[in-house]
């Protein structure tokens, strides 16, 4: 059975597609529908909505205040990826851009275990800050040679 989070998810990306990409909720008419405390749905949208997963949210407080989600367009995702990854990158943050890659068709599912295995803390088997200034580089280069390559070369 899906967690309360799960269908909060679900129901916002269903939002999201049907708005075209951009949606306006308020959190407490959510709640209220969810049944659930207007946190929750700060939990979800802080959790599951994040930039590495290919999404914007921006919020105004207030009685009229709303929060808006857009999903990201994929032609901007990987300039965007590249500059937003920084310095380090945690595995977590990595695996969530791979998902987001992999579920926009960016990548198949050969090329993101590739990644997935290549990015892990297994295989940066260092201490960490070192690990995951190396995972953003990785991360980069691989985004880099994947998507410099023309169709046309493979």
């Amino acid at each position: 059975m899906a967690s309360l989070a799960d269908l909060i998810e679900a129901h916002i990306v269903a939002l999201v597609e049907e708005a075209g990409g951009v949606v306006e909720i308020q959190r407490a008419i959510l709640a209220e529908h969810f049944s659930c405390v207007p946190s929750q749905i700060s939990y979800v949208l802080s959790s599951r909505f994040q930039p590495e997963r290919g999404y914007v949210v921006e919020s105004r407080r207030g009685g009229g205040g709303y929060i808006r989600i857009a999903k990201l367009e994929p032609e901007e995702d990987i300039a965007d990826i590249i500059e937003n990854v920084g310095n380090y990158l945690t595995q977590d943050e990595a695996y969530s851009y791979l998902t987001r890659l992999f579920e926009d068709d960016l990548i198949d599912l050969k090329m993101f275990k590739t990644m997935e295995a290549a990015l892990s803390r297994d295989t940066l088997a260092v201490d960490l800050p070192l690990r995951d200034l190396l995972r953003a580089r990785l991360f980069k280069a691989m985004l880099l040679a994947y998507f410099s390559v023309r169709e046309d070369e493979e």
